[in-house]
């Protein structure tokens, strides 16, 4: 039987390529974003293995609806992947973009991360995948409220991990760390190394998804980052 798969945050970049890669091994597969008119053509290339339904993650009521709503067409839910995230967002002034991040960030995330919990809860078992990122483990100057949105998601995974292990739920708490990847997120900025092909991203993720591992670092080379971050004193970080 097909693994069902639900993805939030399906219009672009890593979400975009790993419907595709999740269709190519037969899995059906739910996507969800803001652009309608990109799942509507992510529906045309990847036919009666795909579903999808527009969703803002900031609107929590009718997110949770959405999300229900899909999980009904698809006949049920396996695994769900939190990707929707932004970096930055136009707004009139810094405090609002800002805010903007956390909320598509931090509060859309806890909806999502909420709704998947409770439905994996009352099915007996399941597995919730988040994205967070190589930025989770030091805050930037240049991004200060992605990098504290990212180490807050990667922080409340491991404490849903630590809750699941106590509860002895069947539910898989995986969080992936990419680090530059091809996308429109990181287009234009300047500065970039090790910046991985989507495509290979997505495929060493799907691997660490399927053997049910609780971090994932895209590309591998990644790990070796956060290995010298992990190890890197506060002083330094606060001088980069």
């Amino acid at each position: 039987m097909s693994k069902k798969i639900i993805i939030i945050g399906a219009t672009s970049g890593i979400g975009e390529e790993l419907a595709r890669q999740c269709v190519e091994k037969e899995y059906i597969v739910g996507g969800t974003g803001r652009r309608l008119e990109r799942l509507e053509s992510l529906k045309k290339e990847l036919g009666n293995y795909f579903y999808y339904s527009q969703m803002d993650v900031t609107n929590h009521d009718e997110s949770k609806e959405q999300l229900q709503s899909l999980i009904d067409q698809m006949g049920g839910m396996d695994i769900i992947v939190l990707n929707a995230g932004i970096s930055n967002h136009p707004a009139a002034s810094i405090t609002a973009m800002e805010q903007k991040v956390i909320d598509v960030n931090v509060s859309g995330f806890i909806q999502m991360f909420g709704e998947a919990f409770q439905y994996f809860r009352k099915q007996g078992y399941g597995h919730i995948v988040g994205i967070s990122s190589i930025a989770s483990l030091f805050g930037s100057s240049r991004a200060a409220p992605y990098s504290a949105s990212k180490s807050f998601i990667s922080t409340y995974m491991q404490a849903y991990r630590q809750r699941c292990n106590n509860l002895r739920e069947d539910i898989t708490v995986t969080d992936v760390k990419p680090g530059f990847v091809k996308s429109e997120m990181i287009q234009g900025k300047k500065g970039l190394f090790w910046v991985g092909e989507t495509e290979t991203a997505v495929k060493q993720m799907i691997k660490d998804i399927e053997k049910k591992k609780s971090y994932s670092y895209v590309t591998r080379r990644w790990r070796l980052v956060a290995w010298l971050l992990k190890l890197t004193p506060n002083w330094i970080l606060d001088r980069l």
